[in-house]
């Protein structure tokens, strides 16, 4: 399993998406994602949901809990 900092990296180049971009994405500053990426800080969980929902991707799939990334929806069958 991957680690949050490698997996918001993956996730982000899958996109196609700079730092600067996606940091706008979410209304977070670029510098922010700079750090998460690199580890020097850690997410609070309002921006692990912001990360999570953009990337339409579960939390657990995010932080590297899980290699499955579908996103859990309440109530779905």
């Amino acid at each position: 399993m991957s680690n949050f900092y490698s997996r918001l990296v993956e996730l982000r180049k899958e996109r196609s998406l700079t730092q600067k971009q996606l940091a706008q994405a979410i209304g977070a500053n670029e510098r922010g994602i700079r750090f998460y990426e690199a580890g020097a800080k850690q997410p609070t969980m309002d921006s692990l949901i912001k990360l999570a929902d953009f990337f339409n991707v579960s939390l657990d799939y995010l932080v590297g809990r899980s290699d499955d990334a579908r996103p859990f929806r309440n109530g779905a069958s």
